[in-house]
């Protein structure tokens, strides 16, 4: 059975910290803490599980903290978690017998990033990072910020889901703040950097520097396929902001350059068309999504309704917009087979009835 060390790298995380150690003490066979700063109890609680934490001078750079904890590593495999990540009791289970089984000539293991959850605690947004790695290949963490692990040799993938619990969220400017300072001091981008700073543009609603850097990088040619995909998304959401829909609509269009069509895709073509008015057209792309086949094994960014719940729910609004009543019927039952408890789909079932009650009155009085 493999050794496991758990290495985090920490700042100001007393709400959450206890949390997340709880839930993978029994896992790891060492805890190594790396704090970068704390001025809360987040030493005091990480000290009822390790006696393994260090400090670390920050230094603008997500990467360097997290080659530093992992260099404090000693069991043959090193896991890493953020402070508000958990492993929920069914995945505990399923770790364990992964550390019994897992064969010593892997040297990673990518396991499910759950971000997003629907009312019900469903999952729908996740996507894969290499969360188990060899001590001994010495895998290095890359970038300043939106940090990846780059591994090697034999990778595998597990079903394993790592769930963020989304206690508290960074102040939005802080990632944009690293990626100016980064090219303040003249230094380059790496292809993911361009793609990740666009983000940061993007969501700090400067969208024409946000549009330059996503240009930039898909430009480049050197980006990795799923981002490409994204970066197309996202490009079209920055112009969708500067209230540019033809470019917004080329944008998304060019992801299709990369690969089949992905259904997070052609539901934001749906949404696209929806907003015109031009029902029809939302329909089509929401159907579209309907017949896709789901990329297996995919390390891209995944939205789970998106392959089956929106675009039957968006089908049933768009044909009632068009008359065609029992198709839009037909589409919401559809919605109902992802998702029996939607409020959505119960408020258009009692639509779909109360319509029918109305219509066949008037067929009655008619006669």
């Amino acid at each position: 059975m493999i050794t496991i060390s758990l290495c985090m790298i920490v700042k100001n995380e007393e709400d959450t910290m206890e949390k997340c150690l709880s839930s993978a003490e029994s896992i790891a066979d060492e805890i190594v803490i790396t704090d970068t700063g704390s001025s809360d109890r987040t030493k005091e609680i990480a000290a009822r599980f390790t006696d393994k934490i260090y400090d670390f001078k920050w230094i603008d750079d997500f990467s360097a903290a997290r080659n530093f904890s992992f260099s404090k590593a000693t069991m043959d495999y090193i896991l890493w978690l953020d402070a508000d990540d958990i492993i929920l009791p069914e995945d505990a289970v399923k770790f364990r017998l992964l550390k019994e089984t897992l064969d010593p000539g892997v040297d990673a293991v990518m396991m499910r990033y759950n971000t997003g959850f629907d009312q019900q605690g469903r999952v729908t947004f996740s996507y894969y990072r290499a969360r188990l790695t060899k001590r001994s290949r010495v895998f290095q963490w890359q970038e300043p910020v939106h940090e990846y692990l780059q591994v090697g040799g034999k990778v595998i993938n597990s079903d394993i889901g790592i769930t963020h619990t989304k206690q508290h969220k960074e102040p939005s400017s802080r990632n944009l703040k690293i990626y100016e300072s980064f090219l303040a001091d003249g230094k380059e981008l790496s292809p993911r950097g361009m793609y990740y700073c666009a983000r940061e543009f993007k969501d700090n609603g400067r969208f024409q520097d946000a549009i330059r850097m996503f240009h930039q990088f898909l430009e480049s040619g050197l980006g990795w396929l799923e981002d490409n995909i994204t970066a197309c998304g996202e490009l079209a959401k920055s112009y969708q902001a500067e209230k540019n829909d033809k470019k917004a609509l080329a944008a998304m269009l060019h992801s299709f350059t990369f690969d089949t069509p992905r259904a997070e895709l052609c539901c934001q073509i749906g949404y696209h068309f929806k907003a015109q008015g031009s029902y029809r057209q939302a329909a089509f792309w929401f159907d579209l999504a309907l017949r896709l086949e789901k990329p297996q094994n995919s390390w891209g960014f995944h939205q789970e309704d998106c392959w089956g719940y929106i675009p039957s729910i968006e089908c049933a609004v768009c044909y009632d917009h068009l008359g065609d009543y029992d198709k839009a019927e037909r589409y919401n039952n559809m919605a109902s087979v992802y998702k029996p408890d939607s409020p959505s789909v119960e408020h258009n079932k009692k639509y779909f009835e109360s319509r029918r009650k109305t219509q066949s009155t008037i067929v009655s009085e008619g006669g």
